[in-house]
């Protein structure tokens, strides 16, 4: 079992930034890849952001590239995602999740957080 706990989010104006944390907890953190995905009322869940075992990789949506970046603390057994020019509609819920490996889609992983609410007003 792997155990993830996010914070970080927040109410922002736009043009903002914040930084989204999830703090893992049970079996080994650098054995999973992480991810980060949102899910805004009314919208199916998305994905953002993922980052291998090793750090070495990470994938984002275009809607958020150049924008948020992913990264890892092995030492922290953490995983941050950067969020810088913050726009609207990046208003969401939003989930750190946890899989064997690099993965686009929900099915992909196999432990979820409970979500961290994120506001961005115009």
């Amino acid at each position: 079992q792997v155990k993830l706990v996010e914070s970080g989010g927040g109410l922002v104006q736009a043009g903002g930034s914040l930084r989204l944390s999830c703090a893992a907890s049970g079996r080994t953190f650098s054995s999973y890849a992480m991810g980060w995905f949102r899910q805004a009322p009314g919208k199916e869940r998305e994905f953002v952001a993922v980052i291998n075992l090793s750090g070495g990789t990470a994938k984002s949506a275009d809607s958020v590239k150049g924008r948020f970046t992913i990264s890892r603390a092995y030492a922290q057994n953490t995983v941050y995602l950067q969020m810088n020019s913050l726009k609207p509609e990046d208003t969401a819920v939003y989930y750190c999740a946890a899989g064997r490996q690099i993965g686009l889609f929900r099915y992909e992983y196999d432990y979820w957080g409970q979500g961290t609410q994120v506001t961005v007003s115009s």
